[in-house]
């Protein structure tokens, strides 16, 4: 089955060649310099940025909100209803560690809402792409394929998804509150939010800092795969009336925590 909306192929196209100017620097020796928040940035941080910025002003008039863009004010953004909202390296540390688990992230955004996304592993050679209304696929070397989230069932092993850079001891209350076994799946990045779209896991609670920038695009996966992205409650984390996540909603550009689920 074949990803057939023209602004997604566009879109992957876009995150395909970041990905290339990222393994550029990927494979060999890169310089690290310090962000104010001591995070680090990468040579490939500011590369991929270039080129996603290029491409998406070729094929849209609509603003891009960028990690590496992120001063536009919010007197600004405040009136933006419908934009791009872009990481162009999600999972630094996964990149300098270099395990691979890191991606390029690009989402489209309208009325607070991710309506499509595409997540762009480069080392791993593997896309994530999800149109809201239409579905969601991967594709790989072996071709594309539609995948959905996989509800838990009755007696099955719970397959949590962990972050491998970040754990929170709050993540401990939540498996308490599960019927069964469970089985904690680490992962970098926003391919942890995929992990949950492609069924491969069935709930990720993040009980950490993140920013909108990193759940956008693989936010617009798991619900064109039939997932949900809801706030997260610490002291009630499997609230079922929990709202959902949502986006250029305030000033800060912080996610509060949340829970992916099938």
């Amino acid at each position: 089955m074949a990803i057939t909306d023209p602004l997604a192929l566009q879109v992957l196209a876009i995150a395909k060649e970041a990905g290339d100017k990222i393994m550029e620097i990927y494979d060999r020796d890169f310089a690290i310099y310090e962000k104010q928040d001591t995070s680090p940035l990468t040579e490939a941080d500011l590369a991929a940025h270039k080129s996603i910025v290029t491409g998406l002003e070729a094929i849209s008039e609509l603003p891009i909100l960028s990690e590496e863009s992120a001063d536009i004010s919010w007197d600004e953004r405040k009136t933006w209803d419908k934009y791009w909202l872009v990481d162009p390296l999600d999972g630094t540390k996964e990149f300098i560690k270099k395990n691979g688990e890191f991606t390029v992230n690009i989402a489209l955004i309208d009325g607070g809402k991710p309506i499509m996304g595409v997540v762009y592993a480069p080392a791993l050679n593997k896309s994530y792409v999800g149109v809201v209304g239409q579905g969601a696929w991967t594709e790989t070397a072996e071709g594309v394929n539609p995948i959905s989230a996989k509800p838990h069932q009755p007696g099955e092993l719970w397959k949590v998804v962990g972050s491998r850079s970040h754990q929170s001891p709050e993540i401990q209350n939540l498996l308490a509150q599960l019927e069964g076994e469970t089985e904690l799946v680490a992962m970098g990045s926003s391919l942890k939010l995929c992990l949950v779209a492609e069924g491969e896991a069935h709930l990720y609670p993040r009980l950490g800092p993140t920013s909108e920038w990193d759940t956008g695009a693989a936010h617009a996966v798991a619900l064109a795969a039939g997932a949900d992205v809801t706030v997260l409650d610490a002291a009630d984390p499997l609230n079922s009336d929990a709202e959902a996540l949502t986006y250029n909603q305030k000033e800060s550009v912080l996610n509060p925590y949340f829970l992916v689920s099938a």
